[in-house]
């Protein structure tokens, strides 16, 4: 199992913001939190209760381009939002995104998980040409950059709580 997790504290945001606006969100928004790198991001299939909906995402994290189409397999309004890649079939990748309010913002558990369960775990290891160092710094770099930006984007809005 490969995990790429970033941990983050965001002051002047709340987790509930934050699962509202992805759980929510469309193109225009996604582009406007962060212009040039946010491309599109937008829900496909909408469901009750949001388990089950189907997003598009398209961004750049560094020089990597990422596009996918993933369904929300968990949502606990300001705790946590799972999404599994999809293409076709559900995929062994996940996007994990954990909130835990603070006293004065939100701490941020963001994951990624691609790999197999059981004997499938022997297929992992070609998972690794995709998940380089190289991207895992990116990755890294862009959850401490796209978060700040969130609470920004929030904040210009009039959304939530009072201006950090």
């Amino acid at each position: 199992m490969i995990r790429l997790q970033t941990d983050i504290q965001v002051p002047g945001l709340n987790s509930r913001e934050v699962t509202d606006f992805m759980l929510n969100c469309d193109d225009a928004s996604y582009q406007a939190w962060w212009p040039g790198v946010h491309l599109r991001f937008h829900t496909v299939r909408k469901v009750a209760g949001d388990v089950g909906n189907l997003i598009y995402m398209d961004e750049y994290v560094g020089r990597f381009r990422l596009k996918f189409h993933a369904v929300v397999t968990a949502s606990i309004p300001g705790k946590e939002i799972t999404w599994q890649f999809v293409r076709g079939v559900r995929l062994p990748g996940r996007l994990i995104l954990g909130l835990e309010d603070e006293a004065d913002g939100v701490a941020i558990s963001h994951v990624v998980e691609a790999g197999f369960r059981g004997p499938g775990r022997i297929f992992d290891a070609v998972l690794r040409f995709s998940f380089t160092p190289e991207f895992a710094d990116a990755l890294d770099e862009h959850v401490r950059t796209e978060f700040p930006k969130l609470r920004d984007l929030l904040r210009s809005r009039g959304s939530g709580a009072a201006k950090a």
